[in-house]
């Protein structure tokens, strides 16, 4: 069963990763035909390829073996000598007006920006589709609708409360809000509390003792607020989308920026394994997680190729507005010690991940 089960988050996870390398590429593919690029190439994977099949304007579109990426080839992308070397000639008119080199350094930006700008859009559209059709869930007063739902084999259960009770106060503390309630449980620091509950105009008095939750840090007994589902127009679907991509984003940064400065673990960190983990524990919720995850995992997506890192877009925007300041792009031999730099740090990372995903308690959900 466990073996079934990691088949299955592994599955998920390729499909996901799959979709979210898609959209960026297609938003380099887009905005390169759009400035009119001639595209060879459009891969999703890396390595030999399993199958593909070329449309009429020539570009190549292809499934690769290897599913941790993907890449757009354009024409005399980074590459005018070897062009040249093909032929032993020059490129023609033609061939400089469907290269990418060739192209105005604002059309090369937009190009280049224009990947992780796809994931940020997506991420976007998914949340306000959300938004618009599952709606979300608010918290409702838990004084006045009384409790949410009540956790198996909790405090709360033994002590014999039940969905809708009202909980009037603990230890003669009044509890007029969902804070309050919280408060009173954290106070207590697990000792036996002394509840009063209003159950259908019945005043009860129940006896629990907090659970100390080591994830958490916090004392719990069980029980959870109720909630109303709370769908949204449109415009606001979208605007709350941007607001939660926005501070979902800021939060990312954040955390890398800890990561950083050493105050965050670097075994915060994980790779491919750790992902496939996760969507093997997203998707055992619901299929409605697993579309939240894939959105959040978009707007990772962007950021990390806006790092201004060679080798990711964000270098390459980064060589861009180097460009622009100094009237002339830097010499190719700095390019390429900054590229191989960028290559050694990226491959660090990835050591790094790797080795951080190996310490997990399950590998695909494999366990001994």
């Amino acid at each position: 069963m466990d073996s079934f089960i990691g088949g299955i988050g592994y599955f998920n996870a390729v499909i996901v990763f799959c979709i979210l390398v898609f959209v960026h590429e297609m938003g380099h593919y887009l905005v390169a035909r759009w400035c009119g690029v001639r595209i060879e190439v459009f891969s999703i994977g890396f390595g030999k390829e399993l199958f593909g099949w070329t449309d009429s304007h020539g570009t190549r579109w292809k499934f690769s073996i290897v599913p941790l990426g993907g890449y757009v080839r354009m024409y005399g992308e980074h590459s005018m000598e070897s062009v040249q070397g093909e032929t032993g000639m020059a490129m023609t008119q033609e061939d400089r007006a469907v290269s990418f080199d060739h192209k105005t350094l604002a059309q090369r930006f937009a190009i280049v920006l224009a990947g992780p700008m796809a994931n940020f859009i997506f991420a976007i559209a998914v949340l306000a589709l959300l938004f618009g059709g599952a709606g979300i869930r608010e918290s409702r007063d838990v004084a006045t609708y009384g409790i949410g739902a009540i956790v198996a084999d909790s405090p709360a259960e033994q002590a014999g409360l039940m969905e809708g009770d009202r909980i009037l106060s603990i230890d003669g503390r009044d509890i007029p809000d969902w804070a309050s309630l919280v408060d009173a449980v954290q106070s207590s620091e697990g000792r036996e509390l002394l509840l009063k509950v209003d159950r259908d105009g019945l005043v009860l008095t129940k006896r629990l003792q907090p659970n100390f939750n080591e994830a958490s840090s916090t004392y719990l007994i069980g029980i959870h607020a109720p909630f109303q589902v709370v769908t949204f127009g449109p415009f606001q679907s979208v605007g709350m989308a941007a607001e939660r991509t926005w501070d979902y984003s800021i939060l990312t940064l954040s955390a890398i920026g800890e990561i950083i400065t050493g105050n965050r673990s670097l075994d915060d960190m994980g790779g491919p394994v750790k992902i496939v983990d996760m969507s093997n524990q997203v998707a055992q919720r619901g299929a409605l997680d697993l579309v939240v995850f894939m959105a959040v995992l978009s707007i990772n997506l962007g950021l990390l190729n806006l790092l201004p890192i060679p080798m990711l877009d964000g270098g390459h925007l980064m060589f861009y507005v180097i460009e622009a300041v100094r009237g002339k792009p830097l010499n190719e031999r700095m390019q390429e010690y900054m590229l191989r730099a960028g290559l050694a740090l990226l491959l660090g990372v990835m050591i790094l991940v790797t080795l951080n995903d190996l310490k997990l308690p399950t590998l695909l959900g494999f366990s001994g």
